[in-house]
């Protein structure tokens, strides 16, 4: 089951993980092969957490992680969804934090 922001719960729908997954790499140069691993990997890190309950954020936690490695764009797009971002100052504010932390890598 999956906790949402309202504390609705809702089965785990993974069609629609992988739906909103794609969406960020919309004609990213990024193999569906590729995409479907990620998916496939999110799925496998919740199951292996082994809980029956889940919240949403976590989930999104978690695709964000992974989106990352492969594809910043793809990255963004979906954080910017996910984070609800409202303005461009949210957008500046994610990339800022991001290109510090790549500084100190």
């Amino acid at each position: 089951m999956v906790v949402k922001k309202d504390k609705k719960r809702e089965l785990f729908d993974r069609e629609k993980l992988a739906k909103g997954i794609r969406k960020a790499f919309h004609k990213r140069p990024v193999p569906v092969e590729a995409i479907e691993k990620l998916v496939d990997d999110v799925e496998r890190e919740l199951l292996r957490r082994g809980v029956q309950e889940i919240e949403s954020n976590k989930i999104g936690q978690v695709v964000l992680r992974k989106i990352k490695k492969l594809d910043k764009v793809a990255w963004l797009r979906f954080a910017s969804v996910y984070l609800a971002f409202e303005d461009l100052t949210d957008f500046e504010r994610l990339i800022s934090q991001q290109m510090k932390q790549e500084n100190k890598d």
